[in-house]
């Protein structure tokens, strides 16, 4: 059994009244029964098609024709899921402007725009109205439609009218560069771009008309750009946003096949070209819809994750829509005026459900604010984790300092499937520093080098099933060479999502961080995250980086690399006690050849730490090919390890 503390155990009327229980209810009424979670986790990787076909049926996924059979190939790549079904995923969500047309479906606060809200009546109308007038312009089944959005009403209202008529999505950040928002854009080949030419950020104004206008005049096949206008009047030849909406358009869905794209993704890219992930409405519903029961989200939920447009979790917000919920949109900075920004959004909004990526609950822990003293957070019921493994003393300062009977649910996934492969699950306890279980339908396991499963060791996260929501293609990849060398060519037939897990003998799970970031020190092999964790409890120390550099016939070298708090100093004492910190917590085998003071960790655009680029850079690889730094969300702070490289080659 896990020796972590149990930090959270649910009430039996929490439990029962969960969306986890009624779904179990439900299966109970068909003849399954099961003794415990476990024992409905393993029957739902075995019997795929009566899984499946459950969730359909739990969650009413509407459909203009029904499948023939579930799934009717089963292998990776390549599984054939509910051929004959045609169906489409705006319909899903807008069905609820039928049932509870007055209720408030999506609510924005906005350091740009006045706050808003809309009940799914008026989301109704106006997506209604908008593919109309897509429509007007040319665009079909197929077609793609790409914008350059904050997380707004904007976007979700051109996302939906984009994928009602069949066309096919793809959305940038408005904080993203030129060239990586024209890496992406340039391969898919959009008809129509809907760009905001400027925001606020901190209380000050960001003018993005340029960027807009270099990337419209670089997209040959572009017909029409429809602009939002922030920073400056509407350009010659761009159509207003505004002018697309107000017209009296009936809603008419076009159904499309289960497997028809939805939209396109992209990965963080540190290398190349970013991958243009292709994901299918039917497969995002179903993986919605088994979401839903893991994160506990129903139609009397308020929900918002704090997002950027250009993660994957913009697109998983949409899961609370489609589940008829109320979204609550956070479209502002979280650390301004102060850290306690985004608690008085939940405080005033009424959240239920409130998630984050774990770097922001943790420098709200370092900033030392304590929203259970100062707000009333009694309607938060759930907080939810992401982009990185949640420290153990993350989860501590959430249950002491922000909501001490929270459920705290860290979910651990990825672009690649748009969803989880494991995290909570609210009938079981919260362990400190596991997330609760492997997800429903997901034949996850840890396995070592030879594909043999590991239990309470740390392997490779596998999935040894496939996904509805499984990436269809990647755009252009023809011969699907790219999908099999990023997923499939370690295991064969058997998806390798490149991080480190361990899964207790209770079930539970824990993330290591990216397994091809791995540290080998001596024969002991560890994820840098515990590192991370040892480090990065010390006040002293904002942030770090840690890298394992094995050189061919010599014994390796690991540099750990910290942010510093303000006012403090990389003497000899701090360096002992970071040392003394890595050797209590870790093991003496990993205590750095060196400690070196940086400025910031360079990250991707989704957050996570370039550990394998600086890897790469430092093993000897040309700066200018280590890493795309249109993918990087702080190109500048790369500089450092190109000087730290040159110098370690000079000496």
């Amino acid at each position: 059994m896990s020796q972590n503390p149990v930090l959270w155990t649910p009430t039996e009327e929490r439990a029962q009244s969960s969306r986890m229980a009624a779904f179990i209810r439900f299966l109970e009424a068909r003849g399954h029964r099961f003794d415990d979670y476990q024992a409905l986790w393993r029957w739902s990787v075995t019997d795929l098609d009566a899984f499946w076909a459950a969730i359909w049926d739990f969650a009413d996924i509407r459909a203009t024709t029904p499948y023939d059979r579930v799934l009717a190939k089963r292998v990776m790549p390549g599984a054939e899921w509910c051929p004959g079904a045609t169906l489409n995923f705006a319909d899903q969500v807008l069905r609820h402007a039928e049932t509870t047309p007055d209720k408030t479906a999506i609510r924005v606060q906005s350091e740009t725009f006045r706050d808003c809200e809309m009940t799914f009546a008026e989301l109704r109308d106006a997506v209604a109205s908008v593919a109309g007038e897509l429509r007007k312009m040319g665009v079909g089944q197929g077609d793609r439609v790409v914008a350059i959005l904050p997380n707004s009403e904007v976007a979700i209202i051109a996302m939906l009218a984009t994928v009602s008529i069949g066309a096919i999505w793809s959305l940038c950040a408005p904080d993203m560069g030129h060239v990586a928002i024209l890496d992406r854009f340039r391969q898919i080949e959009p008809k129509v771009l809907i760009a905001q030419d400027g925001y606020t950020h901190t209380g000050k104004p960001v003018d993005r008309r340029d960027l807009v206008s270099h990337i419209k005049d670089n997209l040959p096949e572009l017909r029409h750009t429809v602009w939002i206008p922030v920073a400056g009047p509407l350009p010659d030849g761009a159509l207003a946003w505004d002018s697309l909406l107000g017209h009296d358009t009936p809603l008419d869905v076009t159904p499309v096949p289960f497997d028809h794209p939805i939209w396109v993704v992209y990965s963080s890219g540190t290398t190349g070209n970013p991958k243009p992930i292709v994901h299918g409405h039917g497969g995002i519903l179903l993986e919605g819809a088994k979401t839903a029961l893991h994160l506990d989200i129903g139609p009397e939920d308020r929900f918002c994750w704090l997002t950027s447009s250009g993660w994957i979790m913009w697109n998983i917000q949409s899961t609370a829509l489609a589940q008829g919920a109320t979204l609550s949109v956070f479209d502002a900075a979280p650390n301004h005026p102060d850290m306690m920004a985004l608690w008085r959004f939940a405080e005033g909004q009424g959240l239920t459900y409130l998630g984050a990526g774990a770097a922001f609950f943790d420098a709200c822990r370092k900033s030392g604010i304590r929203p259970v003293d100062e707000l009333d957070l009694s309607a938060l019921r759930s907080i939810g984790s992401t982009g990185s493994p949640l420290s153990s003393d993350a989860y501590d300062w959430i249950y002491t300092a922000a909501r001490p009977d929270v459920w705290l649910a860290p979910i651990s996934g990825g672009t690649d499937l748009a969803g989880a492969f494991v995290g909570g699950n609210p009938m079981l306890p919260v362990r400190a520093g596991e997330m609760q279980c492997r997800f429903l339908g997901n034949a996850v396991r840890s396995f070592d080098e030879a594909g043999q499963e590991l239990i309470g060791a740390v392997g490779e996260l596998v999935c040894t099933e496939p996904l509805p929501s499984m990436p269809l293609f990647f755009w252009g990849d023809d011969t699907g060479a790219r999908l099999h060398e990023s997923y499939f060519d370690t295991y064969p037939g058997i998806w390798r999502h490149g991080d480190w897990i361990e899964i207790t003998q209770d079930g539970g799970t824990i993330i290591y961080g990216r397994s091809d970031a791995t540290i080998n020190r001596k024969g002991l092999r560890l994820g840098s995250s515990e590192i991370y964790r040892a480090v990065e409890a010390l006040p002293e120390v904002m942030d770090s980086l840690v890298v394992d550099l094995e050189f061919l016939g010599k014994e390796s070298f690991m540099p750990l690399f910290v942010v510093l708090a303000e006012g403090a100093t990389l003497d000899d004492a701090l360096t002992d006690r970071i040392n003394a910190a890595i050797r209590a917590e870790v093991s003496p085998r990993f205590v750095p050849n060196e400690i070196v003071a940086i400025a910031e960790v360079p990250r991707t655009l989704s957050g996570k730490k370039l550990e394998v680029p600086v890897k790469k850079l430092l093993l000897g690889g040309d700066p200018d090919t280590v890493v795309n730094r249109d993918s990087m969300a702080n190109p500048v702070a790369f500089d450092t390890f190109i000087a730290y490289a040159a110098d370690r080659r000079d000496n």
